[in-house]
């Protein structure tokens, strides 16, 4: 699932708008709608202020790992 997918999925259960979450971010209603898009990238600040107003542990949102994946190092 993708990250803009997984915050308007969490944003959708608490009930919020995405005026409420543009509010709480202090950003517009559109930009706060290209973050759910994809249309703009979230900063690691950014990530854990959404997931403090969502209520939730940033691995909430965050991507998948794919096990096909090899790991290097």
């Amino acid at each position: 699932m993708k990250l803009g997918n997984a915050l308007r999925i969490q944003r959708v259960m608490k009930g919020y708008t995405q005026e409420y979450m543009a509010e709480m971010l202090n950003i517009s209603q559109n930009s706060y709608s290209k973050l759910e898009r994809g249309h703009t990238m979230l900063t690691v600040k950014r990530l854990y202020e959404v997931a403090e107003i969502l209520g939730i542990s940033i691995q909430d949102i965050l991507p998948e790992e794919k096990s096909d994946r090899s790991e290097k190092i």
